[in-house]
C-alpha cells in the first residue's frame, strides 16, 4: 500500500481527476495549500505599494493505492497536470503501513478497495 501525495496547479485538478478516471482510480482527497519552489513568487502592486507573493495557490492530492495502482495513478496525475512549465507540481510516494476503514472494520489493502 502506497500514500501518492501530489502538488499540482489549481486550474489543473479537472484534468487529473479526469485521467484518474479513466485508469480507475476513484477515491481522492482534496486540499488547497500554499506554497512555492523553483517560480518564487511574483511582485505586485498594491495601493502604490509593492508586494512580493512568494505563497502561490496549490491544490494538495491525497490518494491511498494498492500496489498494484501505482503506477497508473502516478501516471494519471502526470497527464493531467503537466504543461511543460516550471510549476507543474511534484508528486511524492510514500509506503502506507496500515488502513482501517472506519465503517466495516476492514483492514489492509481491503479498507483501501
Amino acid at each position: 500500500m502506497k500514500l501518492i501525495i501530489a502538488y499540482i496547479q489549481p486550474q489543473k485538478l479537472n484534468a487529473v481527476k479526469q485521467a484518474l478516471y479513466e485508469r480507475e482510480v476513484y477515491k481522492i482527497s482534496v486540499t488547497n495549500a500554499l506554497g512555492c519552489g523553483a517560480q518564487r513568487g511574483y511582485h505586485e502592486t498594491y495601493r502604490g505599494a509593492d508586494i512580493e507573493v512568494n505563497l502561490l495557490k496549490k491544490i494538495r492530492l491525497e490518494i491511498a493505492v494498492n500496489d498494484n495502482f501505482v503506477k497508473p495513478t502516478i501516471e494519471g496525475i502526470i497527464e493531467g497536470a503537466k504543461t511543460g512549465n516550471i510549476g507543474d507540481g511534484k508528486i511524492f510516494v510514500q509506503d502506507l503501513v496500515e488502513c482501517y476503514r472506519i465503517r466495516t472494520g476492514e483492514t489492509g489493502n481491503d479498507a483501501i478497495g
